[in-house]
């Protein structure tokens, strides 16, 4: 697995990373975002997005993991 890095450094052109953010609750989540329209996006259920304010990234699942 990928070393989480600052979010000021993730990608920025559409493509999906996976990023670290806290919910209104306080509980940290990993979810697959895509940054779009100004803001990071994950989806919260299948029919949901949501925009988020994470606090680091590293590639999507798969992207890394090449010898595996």
């Amino acid at each position: 697995m990928a070393e989480r890095k600052p979010i000021a450094s993730a990608p920025k052109d559409g493509s999906k990373v996976t990023v670290m953010w806290k919910d209104s609750d306080g509980v940290i989540n990993e979810s697959v975002a895509q940054f779009r329209d100004n803001g990071w996006w994950v989806y919260t259920d299948s029919n949901t997005q949501k925009k988020v304010d994470p606090t680091s990234w590293r590639p999507a699942s798969g992207e890394d993991d090449e010898d595996q």
